[in-house]
């Protein structure tokens, strides 16, 4: 499957956003072109671990414990194994939480045993992952389609339950009030199969200060 990083495919999934869309039409017009995202290093494993420590954390305080987390391990993150020997009282010496101390170890556990093939995940359909990743204590299905959008760049994401996409849609879409789930999954079923870049769009639109017009079609 080619990934949001690909030229070719973003120039056609802007088109299509824009051709099926009025109201993407015009977010797209007022964000200007698709930058994507920066390439992710290490692997799937480090990725998820990293997921694990900056949940509900602003992004400077999760930044120092991840720091102090690869700290643990000589500045890397760590292997599934060493995790899962890492003691609750290190971990919560460095600032994570009782839960994430559990969630993490419970990673290490999981993927040292077999049970989550963390390195193969890329070639498993999304809704695999999905099920795969959320065996894990702690990692729901947004933090599984965070994983898929960052991290393997699949094209056709939308985190529903995300708080920056339903901000989104009620600024594009002038709704009164957030919009459910269901009514993002609803709103956005004509983005596919590029809904990881009208994701995007929506995320960006945000940093305007004005709302997007509404289109009146």
């Amino acid at each position: 499957m080619k990934s949001v990083g690909s030229n070719t495919l973003n120039r056609v999934a802007v088109a299509h956003l824009k051709k099926v869309d009025p109201v993407m039409a015009q977010v797209i017009e007022k964000v200007g072109r698709y930058k994507g995202w920066p390439a992710s290093g290490g692997t799937h494993f480090d990725a998820v671990a990293r997921s694990i420590v900056f949940q509900q954390l602003s992004g400077k305080a999760a930044g120092t414990i991840h720091g102090r987390f690869q700290g643990l391990y000589g500045g890397r993150t760590p292997l599934p194994a060493e995790l899962a020997a890492t003691s609750d009282e290190q971990l919560r010496a460095i600032g994570l939480s009782r839960q994430k101390s559990a969630y993490l170890k419970d990673l290490g556990a999981r993927v040292t045993s077999g049970e989550l093939p963390i390195e193969t995940l890329h070639e498993l359909t999304d809704d695999e992952i999905i099920a795969a990743l959320t065996q894990v204590k702690g990692i729901g299905r947004w933090t599984a389609q965070m994983f898929m959008m960052f991290r393997l760049g699949r094209p056709d994401v939308l985190p529903d339950l995300d708080l920056g996409i339903q901000k989104g849609i009620q600024r594009a879409y002038r709704l009164r009030k957030l919009p459910a789930p269901e009514r993002v999954l609803k709103i956005g079923a004509k983005w596919a199969p590029y809904r990881t870049i009208a994701s995007w769009y929506l995320w960006r639109s945000l940093d305007a200060p004005a709302a997007v017009p509404r289109s009146s079609g």
